[in-house]
């Protein structure tokens, strides 16, 4: 018999999103009476919860359940539906995602032929929109995102250090806890890095494919990605080992244009302010056009000058964000500690 999926769906205000994404659990072709969906709303303002209530009513074969989650934050809700799901095989899955209509089956083959912990494969960024399209195009970069698997989306199979809307085996969870509800951000990459230092198996399969639709204008991008900066560096704290070269790369670049900032007002070391920030726009310009002409958008004048507002703003936010973090978090080297959940699954 095939193993029961719990697919976990953390959300708050996804009332443009969410009839999408469970559209997509709905249509899978795996069995839907070996799915069940548990979606813990965080106190949503629109109507996401009417419309996961009038998806529950309709639906017979798959269980959709909605779960309160007061605290608000993404792992907490994870948490919250983690103790109640049944399943053998946890799907992690966000409100701004569309999955393929194999994507269950393609995670139970790898789950049950591999010896891998997680799961995961690539994500196509996509958006409705001008600012979003643009914003989408930044974030399938190089350039933007530093080569990330589940974005830039290998055609092979692969060993990796994290992904996205992952499946677990059940049993991850009874070893690890669930979530570390201290992560605002970045709470599926420390997980991620809890389990690989656990000498668990994280692997990435080209065909499990999903859809996530981007942050469709600049300040809800720049807020995005200042966050994710700002816990990273919990994260370093917590899993020095398992950072890598590109994850520093942001917040150097900032450190230096703050440092060309400050001598750009010395006169004798004034010319020395110029060639960094130089190289930098030289160097977005370039990778704005590059972009541009792999992701065939090179007809559209104005996706190519607002891609470099979208590079700067990722790296920028991201910078800083990381050094408020260094500020924020400057008492916490040492501490390995969260708020991690334990034993959070029926055994």
């Amino acid at each position: 018999m095939l193993p029961l999926v719990s697919i976990l769906m953390p959300i708050r205000n996804e009332g443009a999103f969410i009839a999408r994404s469970l559209g997509s659990v709905l249509a899978q072709d795996y069995p839907l009476n070996r799915l069940e969906v548990l979606v813990a709303d965080g106190n949503s303002t629109d109507d996401t919860r009417a419309q996961v209530a009038a998806i529950h009513e309709k639906q017979r074969d798959l269980r959709v359940e909605i779960i309160d989650n007061p605290g608000q934050f993404m792992p907490i809700g994870f948490n919250l539906a983690l103790r109640q799901a049944r399943g053998d095989v946890i799907i992690m899955l966000g409100g701004h995602a569309e999955i393929a209509q194999d994507y269950v089956r393609q995670c139970v083959r790898l789950i049950q032929t591999t010896d891998a912990a997680c799961v995961g494969g690539a994500m196509e960024t996509i958006a409705e929109d001008p600012a979003g399209r643009v914003i989408a195009m930044a974030m399938r970069s190089h350039f933007g995102v530093g080569g990330v698997a589940f974005r830039t989306m290998p055609d092979r199979e692969m060993d990796v250090d994290t992904s996205v809307f992952a499946a677990y085996r059940r049993d991850v969870f009874v070893t690890l806890g669930g979530l570390d509800e201290e992560m605002i951000r970045n709470q599926d990459d420390e997980f991620n890095y809890r389990l690989r230092g656990k000498g668990g198996r994280i692997l990435f399969s080209p065909f499990i494919r999903s859809r996530y639709y981007s942050r469709a204008n600049f300040p809800s991008l720049w807020r995005q990605y200042y966050q994710y900066g700002l816990y990273k560096v919990r994260v370093l704290q917590k899993h020095p080992r398992q950072m890598s070269l590109r994850q520093f790369m942001p917040p150097l670049l900032v450190l230096a244009l703050l440092v060309c900032s400050v001598i750009a007002f010395i006169p004798p070391f004034q010319l020395y302010a110029i060639p960094l920030p130089l190289l930098y726009v030289v160097a977005n310009g370039l990778a704005s056009l590059v972009t541009a002409i792999q992701q065939r958008n090179t007809t559209a004048l104005g996706t190519y000058f607002l891609l470099p507002m979208a590079f700067a703003i990722l790296h920028l936010s991201y910078g800083l964000g990381f050094l408020h973090g260094l500020i924020r978090f400057w008492n916490r080297w040492g501490d390995k500690s969260g708020k991690t959940p334990i034993l959070l699954v029926r055994q």
